[in-house]
């Protein structure tokens, strides 16, 4: 990884010297647009509109209007911005880990400690894993101030950026307004449905099914060939799926049949070892087989024992 930052993690008079790496990257399949009817690609120019020339990023300012009234700023107004020039991730406050909304999480980033000596860089991650709390930082990335949470992942310090609080819309939808009444059983079957489903979350486990499926449409094409490609053939017939879109009447009878079913595909997946809703890596499916072969080869050794033992008391 190439870190994008370079800087400082400051709380009180404590300094840590730290490199910014974005923690996280897209793997989506690259698509550009083309015209439909001959292929051409569609590019996009920054084209000006008095001169009708099209125009480098180097000699692209921003501008600001307002009123009719209009200022332009160039790189050089915005590097001399306070903020832009400060390399620090300056610590706030320290608040309980539960009191930051998920809602707000934006971007993270890992920090590596840049020092001869990360021993400031431990006791800081030590501190917050001891309080359970989580700091809240400032800094300025990309000529943008940001908010973020530092926290602990494993043995390393995440930054990760909040939305500021005007960013987040209020949740107001006046369905919600009426008072709905709930009975005792609906909430013990709800309860029961949510326990069939119940597992230990492994992300490792769920891929990307609409990238996987544009992969095999892509190398299927390729394979076919442009005039006799069929989609039919690589994906089949759309099937619709049963008791989808449709508003549920007998919510009993719907959470019953829910749980039936949940408990019936769970004890599929069990014996196939495969979790329902996601797929299990290699990995992971090359150690069950092996599980299973060893398990097979204990118990014929097992069985041939047990045969021996028998022929010599007889």
């Amino acid at each position: 990884m190439r870190s994008i930052w370079k800087g400082a993690l400051t709380f009180g008079l404590v300094n840590v010297p730290v490199k910014v790496y974005s923690a996280t990257e897209d793997h989506d399949v690259p698509l550009h647009q083309v015209h439909d009817e001959d292929g051409g690609r569609i590019r996009y120019k920054r084209t000006c509109e008095v001169c009708g020339e099209v125009v480098a990023y180097a000699n692209i300012d921003r501008a600001y209007e307002e009123d009719g009234q209009r200022v332009v700023l160039t790189k050089d107004d915005l590097d001399a911005l306070p903020a832009e020039r400060s390399r620090e991730i300056d610590v706030v406050e320290f608040v309980p880990s539960e009191q930051v909304d998920l809602l707000t999480l934006d971007r993270a980033y890992y920090l590596e400690p840049d020092s001869k000596s990360p021993k400031a860089y431990v006791l800081l991650r030590k501190t917050l894993e001891q309080t359970d709390r989580t700091a809240i930082v400032r800094f300025t990335l990309r000529q943008k101030t940001r908010l973020a949470a530092l926290r602990v992942r494993g043995d390393v310090l995440v930054v990760q950026t909040l939305l500021w609080a005007d960013e987040v819309r209020e949740a107001s939808f006046e369905s919600l307004d009426e008072d709905v009444k709930i009975s005792k059983k609906e909430l013990e079957m709800s309860a029961s449905l949510v326990e069939s489903y119940a597992s230990d979350f492994e992300p490792e486990e769920y891929v990307d099914e609409y990238q996987k499926e544009l992969r095999t449409l892509i190398d299927a094409k390729i394979e076919a060939g442009e005039d006799t490609f069929d989609v039919a053939e690589t994906f089949g017939e759309d099937e619709e799926k049963e008791g989808k879109g449709g508003e549920v009447i007998d919510l009993m009878a719907a959470l019953r049949e829910s749980v039936e079913r949940s408990r019936s595909k769970k004890g599929a997946s069990t014996t196939s070892g495969t979790k329902s809703g996601g797929t299990k890596s290699a990995a992971s499916k090359s150690k069950s087989s092996s599980s299973k072969s060893s398990g097979s080869k204990s118990g014929t050794k097992s069985s041939t024992a047990s045969k021996t033992k028998k022929k010599a008391a007889s």
